[in-house]
């Protein structure tokens, strides 16, 4: 399964094709390296590629999967983005406006459940809509009181990430 690593400011995909022990295929933006990674203390790694030798030293930062990265020279902050890391980013991502929410797919996916119709009135953390996506069925829940203004799917419908599902008025407060 690919990765999105975050180094600094670049981002690259990086997928683990092979593991032998300590012999490691790689692909990174399209090309292989082959690696001997050995461990070499808490956080400490050696990299062995084409002949050179890589001391680094993984330091967790706060969050999951963060990290900065130190070798003999430089330092680097690296994030690792997974499939689910991403799913939940996204699933949180633009979500609310003043006065409204749209309730959008962070990913593809299928519509198991629509909980609501238009002119139904909710309430704050009550489920509208259950999708199921990368094997796992997610409720999406109204973020406050209010008015549903819009249901933009059905049951059983294949849907894309980003597509709208159920448009909310909110009550003012």
């Amino acid at each position: 399964m690919p990765y999105e690593v975050r180094i600094n400011q670049r981002t690259a995909i990086v997928e683990l094709l092979s593991r032998k022990q300590e012999q490691l295929l790689v692909l990174v933006d399209g090309r292989e390296y082959r690696l001997d990674v050995q461990q070499v203390g808490a956080g400490k790694l050696s990299i062995l590629h084409n002949n050179k030798s890589y001391n680094i030293e993984l330091i967790e930062r706060e969050g999951p999967r963060r990290f900065h990265v130190n070798t003999n020279t430089r330092t680097f902050e690296v994030d690792i983005i997974d499939a689910e890391a991403k799913y939940l980013a996204n699933r949180r991502k633009g979500q609310e406006e003043e006065g409204e929410s749209i309730i959008r797919a962070p990913i593809p996916g299928k519509v198991v459940r629509v909980l609501v119709r238009e002119g139904d009135t909710v309430e704050a953390g009550q489920t509208v809509v259950i999708l199921s996506a990368m094997k796992m069925e997610s409720e999406f829940k109204a973020g406050r009181s209010g008015t549903v203004r819009e249901v933009a799917v059905e049951e059983g419908q294949t849907v894309d990430a980003r597509q709208s599902l159920v448009a909310i008025d909110y009550l003012q407060e």
